[in-house]
């Protein structure tokens, strides 16, 4: 399946006049679908994985060069640019991390996985449906008419269909708002570093506190000092 098969397929046209031949080429139709949704998010899923594994490898790798260089330095073991070194292994630590971070690997193959299984599961349960359906009319309906069964089946392949569709969208606005809490992560951060200055504490954090205005008398924030008053002689 391609990417551009994702965009919807035209609706098979026929003749009804042969009502279960009809029905099982519309299920076919609406199998195959399926299945093509299935393997286009597993490939996907390939490239995604394998880059995230690297960036999870070289982030361990910086880790651990970060942490051991200095130490063997200490131990005379190494020359005096072991910690220089050390240095750079946690920055690319630091690198490899963000990058998986902000490209959203590691969280993009696991949403591919996981919408192939939702997706894979609900076409095991229209499976088992239709082969439900084609029993009951080979047995002979127990109630309602041909076409009443016919209505039936069309209502199954067709709440199968937005389903795999809504399966398909809520992994799609999952992305989105990743993105836009990746691409947004950076400002609002900063913003709370910059409210969190002043030392307060409790409610309202990562919001910048507005200073108390002057007054007279005093300096921001302080009461001015009023002259004691002798009380009144009788």
């Amino acid at each position: 399946m391609r990417p551009g098969d994702l965009l919807g397929r035209a609706f098979p046209s026929g003749d009804w006049g042969e009502p279960a031949e009809r029905l099982d080429e519309l299920f076919q139709w609406v199998e195959e679908y399926a299945l093509g949704v299935v393997s286009w998010y597993l490939a996907d899923r390939v490239a995604k994985r394998r880059w995230a594994r690297l960036l999870r490898l070289g982030t361990v790798a910086g880790l651990a060069a970060g942490g051991l260089l200095p130490l063997l330095r200490l131990a005379d073991v190494l020359g005096p640019s072991a910690p220089t070194w050390g240095y750079v292994g946690l920055l690319g630590a630091v690198l490899c991390a963000g990058t998986d971070r902000m490209l959203g690997l590691t969280s993009g193959w696991m949403r591919d996985v996981g919408t192939a299984h939702a997706v894979r599961r609900r076409l095991t349960a229209l499976q088992y449906d239709w082969a439900a359906e084609r029993v009951r009319e080979v047995l002979g309906p127990v109630e309602g008419t041909g076409g009443e069964a016919a209505e039936r089946s069309l209502a199954l392949l067709r709440r199968f269909a937005e389903d795999v569709e809504e399966i398909v969208r809520d992994e799609t606005v999952d992305w989105m708002v990743e993105f836009r809490t990746r691409a947004l992560s950076g400002p609002l951060h900063a913003g709370r570093r910059e409210g969190g200055t002043d030392g307060s504490s409790g409610g309202g954090a990562g919001l910048p506190v507005r200073p108390a205005p002057p007054r007279p008398g005093g300096g921001p924030g302080l009461r001015p000092r009023m002259p004691r008053q002798r009380p009144p002689e009788g």
